[in-house]
């Protein structure tokens, strides 16, 4: 019995280059260290468990689901077009597409604003209809789809990339249509990217300020997230600005573990 061999793989690297490298993650680690240094431990709970905190917190796992669905529902076509369709002007329209990652987060919010404002060129007609939009919590969902939409295309559509077509085409030549393969071929096989995908948008939807106090406020309870909440009590009181902070970082944390974890074993 014959056993196959794997190559190993390649490690070598120039030893500088881990210089460098350690420099990057004491840039990224130490602020995130200097924070836990500054917190009066005793009254985490306190200030982390505060009506105001609560509120914000489950506001922000809210309205960022609701996004991350939001994103899903628009974004997957989108990344599909880019990635297996051909035409005049593609180019352009990706970089539409991803404009918003560009794009200061508060000019999204203005330009959010002045589309879904009272007077805004659709949120005039709305309002007539009684559906008010600005500064809502429907407000809060627009701003972080909007700046969160574009991680899911550009990471979904490296995904469809790199899948290739070999299956789609074998799938189409027995007889099965568009629907079809997309339902039973495409999707199963990107699923691992639009899983992590999907989490990316969840975290930076999370993540979300300038376009959700421009565009929706900061209401207790209705659109104050809780990085707007954050920004407040830095203000008013910096251990609580602090002791939020850490809760978003551990939230953060979790989903970035998380989705590499689920990525890893997808890949393995």
């Amino acid at each position: 019995m014959t056993t196959t061999r794997r190559d190993p793989e390649y490690s070598g690297l120039p030893r500088w280059v881990f210089v460098p490298a350690a420099l990057g993650m004491v840039f990224v680690v130490l602020p995130l260290f200097a924070l836990t240094t500054r917190l009066d431990w005793s009254r985490f709970g306190e200030l982390v468990t505060s009506e105001s905190s609560l509120a914000a917190l489950r506001l922000s796992l809210q309205t960022s689901l609701a996004s991350t669905a939001l994103c899903l529902l628009l974004g997957v076509p989108m990344a599909l077009v880019l990635a297996r369709r051909d035409f005049p002007g593609r180019q352009v329209l990706r970089s539409l597409a991803l404009l918003p990652l560009v794009l200061p987060p508060v000019v999204g919010g203005i330009a959010l604003l002045y589309t879904f404002g009272r007077r805004g060129l659709l949120g005039q007609t709305l309002f007539l209809l009684g559906v008010p939009i600005a500064f809502s919590t429907a407000a809060v969902v627009l701003a972080q789809t909007f700046v969160a939409l574009p991680f899911l295309v550009v990471s979904l559509e490296g995904t469809l990339r790199s899948v290739g077509q070999r299956y789609e085409r074998v799938a189409a030549t027995l007889g099965a249509g568009p629907s079809t393969v997309l339902r039973t071929i495409t999707l199963p096989l990107v699923l691992p990217g639009l899983a992590s995908a999907a989490v990316l948008s969840f975290a930076r939807a999370l993540g979300e300020f300038g376009a959700t106090i421009t565009f929706a406020g900061s209401l207790q309870g209705i659109t104050r997230t809780l990085p707007l909440e954050i920004y407040l009590q830095q203000v008013e009181d910096p251990d609580a600005a602090i002791a939020l902070s850490l809760v978003l970082v551990v939230v953060a944390v979790l989903i970035t573990v998380a989705t590499t974890n689920y990525s890893e074993r997808a890949r393995g």
